[in-house]
């Protein structure tokens, strides 16, 4: 398979649709920047490609066309219709937000997946969980621990300027949580994400995935988003 690659700098990938007079922005699929067997043997090809093409696919598809039906619903003045589809907005577009970052989150080791993190981010987890390690054993354990379908992130929560764990049910993003967490890395503990490799024993999904994590993407996006340099 060819070698995807993320529009730079981008989350999402968006379209425009017009609608009447107005203009409606949709969403696409976004590429991956790797192949689908790059994360091996952490995530099979098999795995990666069913979740990236059918499951980020459909959150997608579904998405769209709830903007379409909100476009028309308030186009109409459909209060109760409006009302109706926010569910569907949240779930699927949460959806599409997630697996976005999640994509990004990892890399093939070859590319410098399951290197720890540097510079201000890993000075960063030594103050705000005591090791890198202690880092590790928080994320699993929630992430272990959340029942049903959901995700384990590590955000920083830029109006306490500090660094924390959370977890959020289905499909809900990190921001559900609070208007000023921003998502540093999200894992997807659905059960589609891993079980056709590690059946039902979640742990050993989390265990392992740390073994390609982008740790210098998401350096990038701390230093970003908390004002500071490498070279604190």
């Amino acid at each position: 398979m060819a070698l995807r690659s993320l529009l730079a700098g981008k989350t999402v990938r968006a379209s425009s649709l017009v609608l009447g007079a107005r203009g409606l922005q949709t969403f696409s699929l976004p590429d991956l920047p790797y192949d689908y067997g790059a994360l091996e043997p952490v995530i099979s090809a098999e795995i990666m490609q069913l979740h990236h093409q059918k499951h980020h696919q459909a959150y997608v598809t579904n998405y769209n066309k709830a903007l379409l039906q909100l476009d028309a619903a308030i186009s109409e003045g459909d209060a109760s219709a409006v009302v109706k589809l926010q569910s569907a907005i949240k779930f699927n577009g949460g959806g599409h937000i997630n697996h976005s970052i999640f994509w990004k989150n990892l890399a093939p080791v070859q590319e410098g997946g399951g290197e720890p993190p540097k510079g201000s981010l890993g000075w960063a987890i030594d103050e705000d969980f005591g090791s890198f390690e202690a880092l590790i054993q928080k994320v699993n354990a929630e992430g272990a621990a959340l029942q049903g379908s959901g995700w384990v992130w590590l955000g920083l929560d830029k109006e306490m300027k500090h660094l924390v764990v959370e977890t959020t049910a289905n499909q809900d993003p990190l921001v559900t949580k609070g208007p000023n967490l921003v998502p540093l890395l999200g894992i997807d503990v659905w059960e589609h994400a891993y079980y056709l490799q590690y059946k039902n024993v979640r742990p050993d999904y989390l265990k392992n995935i740390w073994k390609v994590i982008n740790w210098k993407y998401l350096g990038d996006v701390y230093e970003k988003e908390s004002g500071a340099h490498s070279s604190r």
